[in-house]
This record gives structure tokens, C-alpha cells and sequence, in this order.
């Protein structure tokens, strides 16, 4: 596993969120490894149309040199603020990742409501509104 060498907090928290996010995950999308990490995705099966030609991507969990990162396609960065406002938790996140070193830094419920919230239609749809502006 991608993470099995992750020692300690770190690496325990990490394992967590990916448990996390596995067990949320609405079906049809599919975990691949990109570039080394786990990344949830559209596959190109059900979605072969993109500007890139490669899958949509949906979620990503990486392990950087100082922490973890999950990669996260939000509907509302807002809503997902205002969410881990109301945990107490400080909230450590550039414009799609949030950042993580030990499982007290993650609220595991809102990351499941978030992941489970978006069917594979609704980021097809998503994306090609997108892709007319």
C-alpha cells in the first residue's frame, strides 16, 4: 500500500483519511495511482471526453515531505469552511488541498459527507459547465 512506509501520526492519519474517503465514495468512480498516489477518478469509460484526454479527477491523497495533502473537487469551498469552522479545528487548506499531520487535525465526518456529496453525474455536469465559460 502507498502508505505502508509511513511511520507514526502522520502516517497513521493518513491511512485513516484514506479509509475516510474509500468507504464515502460514491459509486462509479474508480481509485487509481497517479504519479505514486491514490487518486479517485471518472474513468474514461464513462466520461471519455475531456480536454486533456485523461480521466476526471475527483480525489487525490499524497504524501508530501511535511504532511499530507487531500485533494479535494469542492462544490463550495464556502460551505466546506463554514463546516470545519463549527469543529474548533484550524483549517489548513490552499485552493483545493487540505493539509494534514495527524488525525486530530481532520474532521473524518465532514471529509466523508463532502466526498460522499458528489455522484459521478454531478462532476460530469460540473465539468462541462466549466468547460463553456
Amino acid at each position: 500500500m502507498y502508505f505502508a512506509e509511513l511511520e507514526g501520526a502522520r502516517g497513521e492519519a493518513i491511512r485513516q483519511v484514506f479509509a475516510t474517503v474509500r468507504d464515502a465514495m460514491p459509486e462509479g468512480y474508480e481509485l487509481t495511482d497517479f504519479r505514486g498516489s491514490p487518486s479517485w477518478v471518472v474513468p474514461l469509460s464513462t466520461y471519455p471526453v475531456t480536454y486533456n484526454k485523461q480521466p476526471l479527477n475527483y480525489v487525490a491523497l499524497i504524501a508530501q515531505k511535511n504532511y499530507n495533502s487531500l485533494y479535494l473537487t469542492l462544490d463550495s469551498e464556502e460551505e466546506f469552511q463554514r463546516q470545519w469552522a463549527a469543529t474548533g479545528r484550524k483549517l489548513t487548506m490552499g485552493k483545493s488541498c487540505l493539509r494534514f499531520r495527524t488525525s486530530a487535525d481532520v474532521d473524518l465526518g465532514i471529509i466523508a459527507r463532502t466526498i460522499a456529496a458528489t455522484p459521478v453525474d454531478a462532476l460530469i455536469a460540473r465539468y462541462e459547465r466549466s468547460r463553456q465559460a
